[in-house]
């Protein structure tokens, strides 16, 4: 873009059609990766994000039950992607015009879209408050004194968050009573080969953590949740009863799908991800692309997929504009690594079981804190 006159706050100036702009709607693991490898092709991008620095949440239990850890896994945007970022809330995207409207009035055109909205849930597992960086990582110390303050800490939920969080609190502070509550009967991910669910719970018994499972939780709408207590009644539908002093809620994440909802209308599935093609571009919209955890893909939502998605993406607008073939996504074997805190872990690489030692060289020991650093080009603290 010659000119920056389609940027200026609240116009409606088209930019000339020769020019391209790729807009990046939300800043998670995707969406980082998309702006950086677009920085590195020099094409022109706007990564908009409601936030002001991205969270690596995969070290957000980390975060929650270490001191001095949340700071590392904050890192601004616009300190890697400069002009290339904007704060905002995205209320529409307007398909007719190519352009995608901010609550503040800004009018932001592209050539082409990247939807990287990726997914929310409870808090500290996903951080959702629009704060500032110090506010964010303050939230996570307050976690951290919650934590510390209580001896009976109920857990609720078993996916992978759940187990992790269990996990990580027992490495930290063996003494505490850690009951984890799953309404299922095996932990972790359904994708996730047996033995390796297997190993899960075996790590959970040795490590000391009670599991009630098959069972739910079914006061969960009256009980008070990261907070301490002197006394928290949790109540299941089995009629056990389990006194807590701190409730943390690791389940019930959703896609993340407001910002294109109304645009998409009919190329959503029912969860609100968009429908997507073996290029990644959304269905009818071939300069659409959905990526990370709003992509209705058949694997996991993890980081590291989104990561995936991003190169293919960029790949593909990159070639379409060069007239040159598209690159298909294919899921591999599923690779997903398990952290149970910092000395523990297990997972499976391209669909083999692989056991404690891998897991804690690959990802237990810093949860891939350095490799997000790396993406926004900043040394951590």
């Amino acid at each position: 873009m010659h000119s920056s006159a389609g940027f200026e706050m609240g116009s409606q100036v088209s930019v000339d059609p020769g020019a391209q702009c790729v807009v990046i709607v939300g800043g998670g693991f995707g969406g980082i990766a998309a702006a950086s490898q677009l920085q590195a092709l020099n094409i022109p991008f706007m990564l908009v994000d409601v936030k002001e620095c991205f969270h690596h949440n995969v070290g957000a239990l980390r975060a929650s039950v270490e001191s001095g850890f949340a700071k590392k896994t904050f890192i601004s945007y616009s300190a890697a992607f400069k002009e290339s970022f904007r704060q905002g809330l995205v209320v529409k995207i307007d398909l007719k015009n190519q352009t995608v409207l901010l609550e503040s009035g800004e009018a932001l055109p592209f050539s082409h879209l990247i939807l990287a909205t990726g997914s929310s849930g409870p808090f500290p597992g996903k951080f959702n408050k629009v704060c500032s960086l110090q506010a964010a990582v303050e939230a996570y110390e307050d976690m951290v004194r919650q934590i510390q303050r209580a001896q009976f800490i109920t857990v609720v939920g078993g996916g992978s968050a759940g187990v992790e969080m269990a996990a990580e609190i027992k490495t930290e502070y063996p003494d505490k009573e850690v009951t984890l509550i799953h309404s299922k009967v095996a932990l972790a991910n359904r994708e996730l080969l047996p033995s390796v669910r297997q190993e899960v719970k075996e790590i959970l018994i040795r490590k000391g953590v009670q599991l009630l499972l098959s069972e739910r939780v079914s006061n969960l709408e009256e009980v008070p949740v990261n907070e301490y207590r002197e006394y928290i009644k949790v109540l299941t539908d089995k009629g056990t009863e389990v006194a807590s002093n701190l409730v943390i809620v690791c389940n019930g994440i959703k896609i993340n799908s407001q910002a294109y909802r109304s645009a998409l209308e009919g190329h959503l599935a029912s969860n609100g991800a968009v429908r997507v093609n073996e290029f990644l571009q959304v269905e009818g919209h071939t300069n659409i692309y959905a990526i990370g955890d709003c992509s209705n893909l058949k694997e996991p939502k993890m980081a590291y997929h989104a990561g995936l998605h991003a190169s293919i993406a960029v790949t593909n607008i990159a070639n379409s504009t060069k007239q040159r073939p598209l690159k298909a996504y294919k899921p591999g074997a599923l690779t997903f690594l398990l952290s149970m805190g910092r000395n523990d872990g297990v997972g499976q690489i391209s669909g083999f079981y692989v056991g404690r030692l891998m897991v804690r060289l690959a990802k237990s020991r810093d949860l891939f804190v350095g490799t997000s650093w790396k993406t926004m080009k900043q040394t951590p603290p």
